[in-house]
């Protein structure tokens, strides 16, 4: 019959294992389930970083809220105010210093604090109308693009979890349990075999004169030993080389020892043909010329 190997995809400690050699499973259920050091925390960080990202995307894109733009306005409201008084003494201290009532000196720190008042109050002002506005079509791109990107990453790691949870990609029964708890196994490595007796299969071995009659697709008869039933199978691959061969140098004697591998697969009233059991498979009749 048709087996699956059942594995993790990278190195992993088996945690559970669900199942027993003879039972009975379908496409889906759980077989085992595996788990790394480190896995648990990486999809816990994944997940963190993914929603802060989202949320810093949203709040871009909905603006700023009322009481950010309440603050703005009143930042703004204090340094006009501090503009306003110092262009104010400004003006006082300019027609005296002309008639040299005060010193050059106070005159150039009047002038100098209207200068940094009035640019804290321009400033003030395009903090407010950027707060109104809302952020720049550029940066709310750029946070909506790391947010896809943190989002990738979290999924990502949900899928390698989900991947050390092994399921049965077939209907079948478990052939084979080839770990136990606590057991690492490397990547790719069988955790457990499901066969699949409603498909089973024989290879056989034809020689070098069957085989130039044979090809893909076609239909061969089989029987059981003290069964008279024909049961019909298909081949579905045929080897590409011999599988035995004396030598490189053959003789015509050895080559009738070259055998070709095929494989017959057999769908239909297949519930007598079990694992094991011997067959044997009807071929093509052939002529040739006996060897000299």
């Amino acid at each position: 019959m048709i087996e699956v190997d059942v594995g993790p995809l990278q190195p992993a400690r088996a945690v559970r294992v669900l199942v027993q050699e003879g039972d009975v499973v379908r496409a889906g259920d759980t077989l085992a389930v595996f788990s790394t050091p480190t896995l648990t925390a990486s999809v816990a960080q994944a997940e963190a970083r993914a929603a802060a990202a989202d949320q810093s995307s949203q709040e871009l894109s909905s603006g700023a809220r009322p009481a950010e733009i309440a603050r703005a306005q009143k930042e703004l409201q204090a340094v006009e105010a501090e503009a306003t008084r110092a262009a104010a003494d400004l003006a006082r201290l300019e027609p005296l210093a002309a008639r040299g009532d005060v010193s050059r000196a106070t005159l150039d720190a009047a002038r100098a604090a209207a200068g940094v008042t009035a640019n804290r109050r321009d400033a003030a002002r395009e903090a407010l109308r950027l707060v109104r506005d809302g952020a720049r079509v550029e940066r709310r791109a750029a946070a909506a693009a790391e947010a896809r990107g943190a989002q990738a990453a979290a999924d990502g790691w949900r899928a390698t979890a989900n991947d050390l949870v092994l399921v049965s990609p077939v209907n079948g029964v478990v052939s084979s349990r080839n770990v136990e708890p606590g057991e690492v196994l490397s990547a790719g490595q069988s955790a457990v075999t499901v066969g699949q007796p409603d498909r089973p299969w024989a290879r056989i071995y034809v020689s070098q004169f069957v085989l130039p009659q044979l090809k893909a697709g076609d239909t061969l008869l089989a029987r059981l030993d003290g069964d008279t039933t024909a049961y019909a199978g298909r081949i579905t691959a045929i080897a590409s080389k011999a599988e035995f061969t004396p030598r490189v140098a053959l003789t015509e004697q050895e080559r009738e020892d070259l055998l070709f591998g095929v494989k017959v697969e057999f769908t239909a009233n297949t519930e007598r043909l079990r694992a094991g059991l011997p067959v044997t498979v009807t071929l093509p009749s052939v002529s040739r010329s006996s060897p000299r």
